[in-house]
């Protein structure tokens, strides 16, 4: 892992209920943490995001990612996290409005662009995304904020290139 030249190892973490597919929780990612230094950045697809961060937390996450779609009060969780020294981030479905996010960039890291539908490996990308993209990077380079950037599903060469070009700045492959 640690001679591999990705920056960071992405872990799609899925409930079964926000998403219909159900992956691995904490135990697996505290597992891999021993075998590795590289950035851990822990992509939660699950409700009951309060419930479970201490968890992520504990288990060696470097940066955990949640999504705006969830019911519960998006504000306290970005500030637990923070609290805890770890960079916290925002997932959009494709089709949520991306300014519902707006009032939460000058608060977190990470901005993850869904460009398939959560929840199914294998999709394909959504070009329709591509405006959200520069969107979102228009927004942070008007407000002058630092937030990431990262594109997760159907990442190929092309259209890896399309996403950079509009402004994201990690890719999820």
């Amino acid at each position: 892992l640690d001679k591999s030249k990705a920056e960071y190892i992405h872990f799609d973490v899925m409930d079964g209920d926000f998403v219909p597919n159900l992956t691995f929780g904490p135990q697996f990612i505290s597992n891999l943490r021993l075998q590795t230094k590289k950035v851990f950045d822990v992509h939660l697809m699950i409700n009951r995001v309060s419930k479970y961060i201490n968890n992520y937390i504990e288990a060696g996450s470097d940066i955990i990612t949640f999504h705006l779609e969830i019911d519960e009060n998006l504000h306290d969780l970005i500030k637990y996290i923070k609290n805890k020294n770890i960079k916290v981030g925002l997932a959009i479905k494709p089709n949520t409005n991306w300014e519902l996010m707006k009032k939460y960039l000058s608060l977190i890291d990470q901005v993850i662009v869904m460009t398939v539908e959560p929840g199914f490996g294998g999709q394909s990308f959504k070009n329709d995304q591509i405006d959200k993209i520069k969107n979102i990077h228009n927004f942070i380079k008007e407000n002058q904020l630092n937030v990431n950037i990262e594109i997760d599903g159907g990442i190929n060469y092309e259209t890896g290139k399309l996403c950079l070009d509009a402004g994201a700045n990690i890719l999820v492959a």
